[in-house]
């Protein structure tokens, strides 16, 4: 075993597992974090059946669903309410996986976390990194404290406007608006919703996520040409207005939505970042190096599988250079894939195509997904 001095910037999902999987391999790791208080902003996220394989694989699908929602098929509506199919979530029988889920972000941080501790991973909050040097095999990063250290691999996990990627790619393009802006609200879950639902046909894309076993969310996807920043105390009364034209549970929660149903709205962006991820030792992974838009549920989830085949191919760390190569060729097509489709998801949302040709690229997506990585 060649111990490597791992760098990971960024203590979101992918950061995380990165750490979690490195540390778990042997090597020693240190994660830094811009936020003193590591914090976890927005609401519910959705799961997918390859991210609880990815969950499993780190280790902590039992905690998830002790304390989540996971089951298989999204049930799609009208935009009143009427069920009209289910779609299918499919999993290979082999992984042994349910084939979706959902979880509160401040619940899957704390699951995570408590795993980094736990591999001894060395964390240290308040921090980014101010300049990197790539000196004889190895990566000088001087940190925004003014401490500078030497490590054999250092990985950009920070995001979707990450520092990691301008030090890196300076050319790079930046997060694109895509035309859409997501709403989040935390609700209470009724027996009814025994699933995912999606509901189409209406001005927006509407869907609800259980998270547990007695709570929820909601998100509505709205079409606007321009970005737009609400202030606060506006949020609940700006999404009754957008679900006004629904009727059934939908248009119920519109009505009752208050600001202890905590709202949340942030634009989508995201863009196509050309390979390779990484330069000399230097990786980007998850929305650092692929954002996407929630349309396929897969952000989280790649992240998450950025951070298992970077340990497998970097096994005892002998090969490095050889190891971000075959990183590179597992990962750029996957990711790709996600990115593409659920920008055209998005595409065919804003443009009101029917239901059939919205959800016929979901599942197909899901379906090249739920195959081995």
């Amino acid at each position: 075993m060649q111990q490597k001095k791992i760098l990971v910037v960024g203590g979101g999902i992918g950061g995380m597992s990165a750490a979690i999987s490195l540390a778990r391999s042997g090597h020693a790791v240190e994660l830094i974090d811009l936020d003193p208080q590591w914090r976890v902003y927005g609401a519910g996220i959705t799961i997918t059946g390859p991210t609880l394989r990815a969950f499993k694989a780190l280790g902590v699908l039992p905690e998830i669903e002790a304390q989540a929602y996971t089951g298989h098929g999204i049930q799609v509506c009208s935009a009143d309410g009427a069920r009209l199919a289910v779609l299918p979530t499919p999993v290979r029988p082999e992984d042994g996986i349910p084939g979706c889920g959902g979880i509160m972000r401040p619940v899957l941080h704390k699951i995570l976390s408590a795993r980094v501790a736990g591999a001894g991973v060395k964390v240290r909050l308040g921090l980014s990194v101010e300049k990197i040097e790539q000196v004889h095999g190895q990566v000088e990063a001087e940190l925004t404290d003014g401490s500078r250290g030497r490590y054999d691999l250092v990985i950009g996990a920070d995001g979707l406007f990450s520092r990691m990627r301008s030090l890196l790619f300076p050319q790079a393009p930046a997060p694109q608006y895509t035309g859409q802006s997501a709403w989040r609200a935390q609700l209470p879950r009724p027996p009814e919703i025994d699933r995912r639902h999606f509901f189409l046909g209406g001005p927006y894309k509407v869907g609800l996520t259980p998270v547990s076993k007695d709570r929820m969310y909601m998100f509505l996807l709205e079409n606007s040409p321009e970005k737009r920043r609400l202030p606060e105390a506006s949020l609940p009364q700006e999404l009754e207005r957008l679900t006004r034209s629904y009727g059934g549970i939908i248009g119920d929660i519109g009505r009752s939505l208050t600001a202890e149903n905590t709202i949340v709205q942030r634009p989508l962006e995201a863009f196509l970042l050309p390979g390779p991820w990484f330069r000399g030792r230097v990786l980007l992974i998850g929305d650092a190096a692929h954002p996407t838009t929630p349309q396929l549920a897969s952000g989280a989830g790649l992240a998450a599988e950025d951070a298992l085949v970077l340990a497998e191919e970097l096994g005892d760390g002998s090969d490095i250079d050889g190891a971000l190569q075959r990183y590179m060729a597992r990962r750029y097509e996957r990711c790709l894939l996600v990115v593409q489709n659920s920008l055209e998801i998005g595409r065919r949302e804003q443009a009101g195509r029917p239901i059939a040709e919205q959800t016929v690229l979901v599942e197909q997506s899901l379906k090249v997904l739920a195959e081995p990585i």
